[in-house]
């Protein structure tokens, strides 16, 4: 499996901690793993469905920007 390398708010960190503390996930991996493919399925839901748009664009996503994301 490919390894990422991210950098998050501290919030988020602690929010994410405090998930595998109270046993909702195994570890921070498999935590940052699940709500990571739980956030890509509500975009793929959510996201751009109108036939007009530009071809491409859905495949690239957020990708490249340094917005912040919460889950």
């Amino acid at each position: 499996m490919p390894k990422v390398e991210i950098t998050i708010p501290e919030q988020l960190e602690m929010r994410i901690a405090r998930m595998v503390e109270e046993g909702e996930f195994l570890n921070r991996e498999e935590a940052i793993e699940e709500l990571l493919s739980a956030g890509m399925r509500a975009y793929q839901a959510s996201g751009p469905t109108d036939e007009d748009e530009e071809p491409g664009l859905e495949d690239d996503g957020m990708m490249g920007h340094e917005d912040e994301y919460v889950f």
